[in-house]
């Protein structure tokens, strides 16, 4: 696990984000590397300023344009699902919002592919992720349903926002070799966490527990 420059680590201290490990720890995740990405990942940096006091409670947080930052326990199990059979090297994210997920999944994996269709959000998250010193990130302005097809095949597929059914372009950019798709399911309301895993042509599908996410959109919103 690469080490992530922790600038603004002194805003909060280290009791808050204590406090916040253990109630992840608490509630299931198990991954020591996915816990201390968290710990050492300053979230305040993330949420406007005037939210900056709760962004280290468990709870999705608002970020602008009808989009929100998830909260931690849902990053965390996210996270630890998608590295559950081993190291990544090449990892889609679709739906880049605040960069958020991107820095936790950036000191785990070697390339991180993210697409957001929000232009705002979008450049915010590119000027975020480059003050804190994340290099191992590509970004797209694009539709996210569609994936990016010419960096394909992914060893995994992170998915930050809900369709109605799972995009057929996602599973086709899918390694054939165990590539791994995490994705809320279910459009509007209460969806499913999916993981689906790809050997050849045969796609397992597990469904891991109920989730809220904000639905996934077509088109680029500028």
């Amino acid at each position: 696990m690469k080490d992530i420059d922790i600038h603004g680590i002194g805003m909060t201290s280290r009791r808050t984000r204590d406090r916040l490990i253990n109630r992840l720890a608490a509630q299931g995740i198990d991954s020591v590397e996915v816990l201390e990405v968290i710990r050492k990942t300053p979230r305040h940096l993330f949420v406007d300023e005037a939210l900056s006091h709760r962004a280290y409670e468990d709870t999705a947080l608002p970020i602008g344009f009808g989009q929100t930052l998830s909260q931690p326990y849902i990053v965390a199990r996210m996270t630890e699902a998608l590295m559950a059979a081993g190291p990544l090297d090449r990892v889609l994210e679709v739906g880049t919002g605040s960069g958020y997920q991107t820095a936790i999944l950036s000191p785990l994996v070697k390339k991180i592919y993210s697409v957001e269709r929000i232009k705002p959000l979008y450049e915010r998250a590119k000027k975020r992720l480059k003050t804190l010193s994340i290099h191992n990130a590509q970004f797209k302005l694009s539709d996210g349903g569609m994936g990016w097809s010419v960096m394909s095949p992914f060893d995994g597929i992170i998915v930050t926002a809900a369709p109605d059914q799972v995009p057929e372009e996602l599973l086709q950019q899918l390694s054939e070799d165990n590539g791994r798709l995490i994705i809320p399911v279910g459009g509007r309301g209460v969806q499913d966490l999916w993981l689906i895993t790809r050997h050849g042509d045969v796609f397992k599908r597990e469904v891991l527990e109920a989730v809220r996410f904000v639905p996934l959109l077509d088109g680029i919103q500028r």
